[in-house]
């Protein structure tokens, strides 16, 4: 329990010394969310829409679609560029 404490005081300390690092999590967490949301709002429109829903038209639908799908390629691409990144700053002589 102590330790589990000590880590907990460990990880506010660094993220009081760099307050940045939790406002990158926090909006690359908001992005997730928000591609999330997205997906779940194509989704939801898709099945309104093959069940008949007379206010839904195709438009809607794959337009919905395509945003979502734009969102999670953009979020790929954000991942990559990290990774090699991350990749490149691991490879650096110190």
């Amino acid at each position: 329990m102590a330790a589990e404490l000590t880590g907990q005081s460990d990880a506010l300390s660094r993220a009081e010394k760099n307050p940045a690092s939790g406002q990158f999590a926090d909006m690359l967490g908001q992005a997730l969310d928000n591609v999330n949301g997205m997906q779940k709002t194509s989704r939801t429109l898709q099945t309104r829409f093959d069940m008949g829903d007379p206010n839904l038209s195709l438009v809607d639908v794959m337009v919905a679609k395509e945003k979502s799908g734009i969102a999670f390629e953009a979020t790929v691409q954000v991942r990559n560029k990290l990774l090699e990144a991350y990749k490149t700053i691991m490879n650096m002589p110190v």
